[in-house]
């Protein structure tokens, strides 16, 4: 088998190979697809949830008119913060219609919004919040750390500490340097690879977020970094190949997710990034894992439980137990580019990048609470989670795709390789199920992504799937989701 036509199959357990995996093998005797190689285009074999468009209009104008009627604080707020920040807030992807909810406080698992609404948080920030919300040990650890005074203006022992801690997870990762955010931190990483490589191009994915400046949805954006990007489709080797073979020698590196997150929870294929681990260094082009998301796979990330070491790693989220992070680290040959003492010529600045409370969260946050055990029990209940709700939306020609305990609902059923198979969606099935979900105490993102943490519980694991299936019926019985004929 060549390696552009390669079908090694993605498995829940989080192993690859020649085998089904249990849905593959469920799809295949109900709804008769099979995965395919990379360079075909699976479109055909996707189907999608079916609306009445009218019913449907009417129901999303009801939703909306309903959320506003049960949150006048909440409204009243959001009037007020439209005076001040543009659009009402300075995080676009918590926008909802028709106004985002404020929170007044979080617990465990648990938000209370200013109207005395009470959720059971399936978003976890986005992953950030892995620990949920104001874990006991961060919050001691912050306390002590704003006891022996902040904002230094110079170094402490909990910068090295924490580094020493974050190499010994990831064993590709021999040095490490912080940043204030993911964003900052995929900013740097390519910014080193293009130094040591004195190549100016970077290799990116349909669908990959690296953050606010590093968007590749489509249609792209307006506020992107200035890099010279050369776009390639996720999951296609074929696309990749032909990249390396027009553009190869100007290419510094590779930027790619071990799953799409704000893409849609697609998992790359392991030959996928085995081979293009092989591919770009062959070319002499450097590729960075961005497991600011997936580093919550294992206590090593995706990188260990797929058994490959890319040249350089970006992190954040929740590695510093929900403080404000972010990383990134290689090789010591690398990363002696900030390191004078081997004739290193670059530097970098942050003045809130080795800050006491960062450091200290994240010092407890890795000895104490993030264990290989923890981790791999989340992904165990991720992987079953995601099972149960795809026995409820398999039927309506929708699933969940995902890995561990990241996953995200979408109005389509069928090999979703990439973004683009998920082109035919209506954006409407998620607004709805949105809406219906939040009414029943449940908080997910509008586009359907959910994020496990830690401080969810088998019950409210449970709860959620019940929720789904009472969303999903309550949908149909109002002949707004019609299920297609034999379904």
């Amino acid at each position: 088998m060549s390696e552009a036509s390669s079908a090694l199959r993605y498995r829940p357990d989080g192993e690859y190979g020649a085998g089904e995996s249990t849905f593959e093998r469920f799809a295949t005797a109900s709804f008769g697809w099979q995965t395919l190689a990379m360079t075909e285009s699976p479109e055909s074999s996707v189907r999608f949830a079916h609306l009445d468009g009218v019913a449907a209009d009417e129901a999303v104008t009801a939703a909306h008119h309903s959320y506003r009627q049960q949150r006048p604080r909440s409204a009243k707020q959001a009037e007020v913060a439209g005076r001040v920040l543009p659009g009402g807030s300075t995080r676009s992807v918590l926008d909802i219609d028709p106004f985002p909810f404020r929170v007044a406080s979080a617990d465990g698992a648990q938000l209370v919004d200013v109207d005395g609404l009470t959720y059971t948080d399936f978003l976890g920030d986005y992953t950030a919040a892995l620990l949920g919300h104001n874990p006991p040990a961060i919050r001691r650890a912050v306390v002590d750390a704003l006891d022996r005074g902040w904002s230094l203006g110079a170094l402490s022992n909990a910068e090295h500490e924490l580094a020493e801690l974050l190499c010994q997870r990831f064993p590709s990762v021999d040095q490490i340097r912080f940043t204030n955010s993911g964003t900052e931190a995929n900013l740097m990483a390519i910014s080193l690879a293009r130094h040591q490589t004195g190549r100016q191009k970077v290799l990116v994915f349909d669908g990959g977020y690296h953050g606010g400046l590093l968007h590749f949805g489509p249609g792209g954006s307006p506020l992107q970094a200035p890099f010279d990007y050369v776009r390639c489709r996720y999951n296609d080797l074929g696309s990749v190949a032909a990249a390396l073979n027009e553009h190869g020698p100007q290419i510094a590196c590779a930027v790619v997710e071990p799953m799409l997150g704000a893409g849609g929870c697609i998992p790359a294929r392991s030959d996928f990034l085995m081979l293009l681990l092989r591919r770009c260094r062959a070319a002499g082009v450097l590729v960075v894992f961005d497991e600011v998301m997936t580093s919550r796979m294992s206590a090593g990330g995706a990188q260990e439980r797929l058994g490959l070491d890319p040249d350089l790693t970006t992190l954040g989220k929740y590695l510093a137990g929900g403080m404000t992070f972010g990383a990134f680290g290689g090789s010591a040959d690398l990363m002696s580019a900030f390191d004078p003492a081997r004739g290193g010529t670059l530097t970098h600045g942050g003045t809130f990048n080795n800050n006491v409370v960062t450091m200290s969260a994240g010092i407890a946050a890795c000895a104490q609470l993030l264990d290989a055990d923890r981790l791999d029990r989340l992904f165990d209940d991720g992987e079953a989670f995601r099972a149960r709700l795809n026995e409820q939306l398999a039927p309506l020609s929708m699933m969940a795709t995902g890995w561990g305990s990241m996953l995200t609902i979408h109005g389509a059923l069928g090999p979703i390789a990439a973004p683009h198979d998920l082109a035919g969606v209506d954006a409407r099935v998620g607004e709805l199920l949105f809406h219906r979900l939040l009414d029943r105490g449940y908080y997910i993102a509008r586009r359907g992504f959910v994020s496990l943490s830690l401080a969810v519980t088998a019950e409210q694991r449970a709860g959620f799937v019940d929720a789904l299936a009472e969303a999903l019926s309550s949908l149909t019985a109002d002949g707004i989701l019609i299920p297609l004929r034999g379904e």
